[in-house]
This record gives structure tokens, C-alpha cells and sequence, in this order.
């Protein structure tokens, strides 16, 4: 354990200082102003201390010394690159952007949240992180994250142009007259029955199950499965939501709430987590229901992402009382594994891969 870990934080350490040395490309614009860089700068640090004080614990309890010397060398090649008083060096960017730290602030952040939790509350304790798959999956958390200037873009286009086609302003001066909180239930709320109708058409419609299918393929529940995306389905399912959600015209603080609830509401209920919530699993989605979404049968149950009483309003629910499936993915398992082959899986000529 502390071997992996002082690996995984020497990794980031050396992705943060890469970032610092060279924001015009490996940074995202949009992020830049709003960073508090001292705290950023403090946490960097910190974090390469850790991957230092870990990798030496490995070195001493563990016979095979390849994690300890491999989390050293990180922490020193960081340490070399300025840690974090790194200085960005001269030069202009190139326009486009790699989001190498959303990447490295996202990946530290869940980790430290879900790693942890998942340890101490399993769902199912035979599961570990570095289970079979966790390299797709790893694979989809970082491309998702490195290409966040290309996929942001993708994804806000419809909203954006519609907006500006469309927007009333009486519409938008009474939805910002709102308070914050009220203004981000609704989003929630409106997202999420688009979100519903989009997902019952990826499991009805041929041609989309077999995009779909990437999510489900996916024989493990945990944080790291969420990000199991097909390109194809992440870049649709995001820019459809978003487009009633410009087009009313939400204020910022809302919207901003909305995302952040998002990015962690998503790992939580895929995460290998046996909290009991009672009748919160009936407001709010939770890791038990969308695992019932995710199970080999039955099929085509609890498509809400958010609030699950969509399903019960269409008939979809499924939640018997203090049960969670015995297996996941698709029965007979047809969708490959690897990123590759997985992106190119919707197109190829195969049967289609329904239970």
C-alpha cells in the first residue's frame, strides 16, 4: 500500500510541476485566474513529501524494492523540477491546451475520497483497486480529463448556440431572480429528465445500446468505473443536458454548484460503497440503486442519474429493500476490453450485444 501510494502521489507531483512550468499548454485557460496558486504551490509540496515518506516506508517493509525506488525517483524528479516553487518558464502557448492539472487535482482529490471510503465500507470486500479493468477505466479518466478544452467545446456548442438564438430575457431575469439553491434543485431536476429520456433511448435504440454498451461492460462497481464512457456518448449526453439548462437562462453560482455536485455525484454511485441511506435512496440516487442499473438482470431499470423517483414516476424502479446484484455488465459480456478496441466497438459488424 504505501508503495502504490507513494508511486501514485510521486506521479502527480511530477504532473503538477509540469503544469507550473509550462501553464500556456499544460493548463487549462479557463482555470488559470481562479486558482489560489499559494495554496496550489503549499499542496504540491505536500504532496511530494508524502510520495518521499511513503516510497521509504515501502523500501523498509517490503522485500521487492521496484515501487519504493520507482516513488523515490518520482518525488526527486519533482523535487528537481522546482516542486512548488516551479516557474513557469517563457513562452506563448499554442491555443489548444492539455488539462494536465484538472487532471492531477481531479485524480488526487478523488482518491483521496473514494479510495478510502471503499476500503472502510465495501460493498463487496473481495474488490480491490487495482482490480481486472482498472486500466480502461484509468484510460477513460485520463483522456476525459487531459482533453477537457476539446470535449468542453464539443459540449457547450449546442447550448451556446441555441442561447443565442433563443433566449428571452424576461425568461432569464425571473429564473436569476431565484435564490442560488433553488435555482440549482431545478437544475438538477430539469437535467436529470432529460437525462432520463436520453439514457432510456441508449438502451432502446440499437445503434446507441452498442455506444451505451462501453458504460455497462464494466464487471466491477467501484469509483473508478464511472468515467467508462464512450466519447461518442459522453460529448451527446452532456451537450443535450446542458441545452435547456442555458436556454433558462440558470445564474452562475447555480450552475457552477450544479457541476461540482455532478463530478462527485457520479463516482459516488458507482463507487463499491454498502452505506444504508433508507428513504434518502428514494430522493436522491445512491450507490445501491445505480448499481441495480448496472447489474446482468434485470435490465433496463433506475435510468435517473439523480433523483430516482423519475423512474418511479415511468415505471423503471427497481430497488428491492437491502439486496444489491450478485454480478455486473452484459451477460455474455460481448463488448472487449482495452480503450482502443472499445471506441471502435460500436462500429464494427458484430451481433448486437443485448442480453
Amino acid at each position: 500500500m504505501s508503495g502504490t501510494a507513494g508511486v501514485f502521489l510521486g506521479a502527480l507531483a511530477v504532473a503538477g510541476v509540469l503544469a507550473f512550468r509550462f501553464p500556456g499548454v499544460l493548463s487549462t485557460a479557463a482555470f488559470r485566474d481562479a486558482y489560489p496558486l499559494p495554496a496550489l504551490r503549499a499542496l504540491l509540496n505536500l504532496v511530494i513529501g508524502a510520495a518521499f515518506l511513503l516510497s521509504a516506508t515501502s523500501l523498509v517493509l517490503r522485500q521487492r524494492k521496484v515501487l519504493g525506488f520507482t516513488g523515490l525517483a518520482l518525488a526527486l524528479i519533482a523535487t528537481a523540477g522546482g516542486g512548488g516553487g516551479a516557474a513557469a518558464q517563457s513562452g506563448a502557448g499554442f491555443g489548444v491546451t492539455i488539462g494536465l492539472d484538472w487532471f492531477a487535482l481531479n485524480l488526487l482529490l478523488l482518491a483521496v475520497i473514494f479510495i478510502p471510503l471503499e476500503r472502510a465500507f465495501p460493498q463487496r470486500p473481495e474488490s480491490t483497486t487495482f482490480r481486472p479493468g482498472w486500466v480502461t477505466d484509468g484510460m477513460y479518466l485520463t483522456i476525459n480529463h487531459l482533453a477537457v478544452q476539446a470535449l468542453t467545446f464539443l459540449t457547450l456548442l449546442p447550448a451556446t448556440s441555441l442561447a443565442g438564438v433563443w433566449q428571452p430575457a424576461w425568461l432569464q431575469a425571473r429564473v436569476t431572480a431565484q435564490p442560488a439553491w433553488l435555482q440549482f434543485i431545478e437544475i438538477v431536476v430539469v437535467a436529470d429528465l432529460v437525462q432520463y429520456w436520453i439514457h432510456r433511448a441508449y438502451h432502446a435504440v440499437p445503434a446507441l445500446w452498442r455506444v451505451h454498451a462501453v458504460h455497462h461492460s464494466s464487471e466491477t462497481m467501484d469509483w473508478l468505473a464511472g468515467p467508462r464512457l464512450h466519447l461518442i456518448e459522453t460529448v451527446s449526453m452532456r451537450s443535450l443536458v446542458l441545452v435547456p439548462i442555458f436556454l433558462l437562462g440558470f445564474g452562475r453560482p447555480a450552475l457552477y454548484g450544479y457541476l461540482v455536485f455532478v463530478s462527485f455525484h457520479a463516482e459516488f454511485i458507482h463507487s463499491n460503497i454498502k452505506w444504508r441511506f433508507g428513504w434518502l435512496d428514494h430522493l436522491v440516487t445512491t450507490p445501491r440503486g445505480h448499481h441495480w442499473h448496472h447489474a446482468v438482470t434485470p435490465v433496463d431499470k433506475n435510468f435517473a442519474i439523480h433523483v430516482p423517483w423519475l423512474d418511479r414516476l415511468f415505471g423503471t424502479q427497481y430497488l428491492p429493500r437491502n439486496e444489491w446484484p450478485s454480478e455486473y455488465g452484459i451477460s455474455g459480456h460481448p463488448v472487449p476490453e482495452g480503450w482502443v478496441r472499445q471506441l471502435l466497438f460500436p462500429f464494427r459488424r458484430t451481433r448486437n450485444p443485448r442480453p
